[in-house]
């Protein structure tokens, strides 16, 4: 997870800091890459997922509300589709938990 101008908020263990700070920067760059297509060629200035595919392997951002963004790099193996749906429902879940709010009664 990533802010929108490119700050790590959350890595996997597996992630070194120092990659995972680069991977945040260079994320909030290639998203505001797509904002800039968007406004220019779409219907807006929000962007729904940015993907770059490589020479082994593939690097989705998506946003995940609350000026956040969800960054994930898989092998070259993968179903990219699979990849988004999924990064998709994980947004959904972490937005029910951390945007959610209890019902008040009274």
């Amino acid at each position: 997870m990533l802010t929108s101008d490119g700050l790590m908020k959350v890595r996997t263990d597996q992630t070194p800091l120092d990659v995972a700070d680069k991977v945040a920067a260079a994320c909030a760059g290639l998203a505001a890459l797509g904002i800039g297509m968007s406004r220019e060629f779409g219907n807006s200035d929000t962007i729904r997922q940015v993907m770059v595919e490589f020479d082994g392997g593939f690097l989705f951002v998506r946003g995940a509300g609350d000026g956040s963004r969800l960054a994930v790099i898989t092998e070259s193996v993968i179903d990219p589709a699979l990849i988004a749906q999924q990064m998709q429902a994980q947004v959904l879940m972490i937005g029910e938990r951390t945007l959610g709010t209890e019902r008040i009664t009274g």
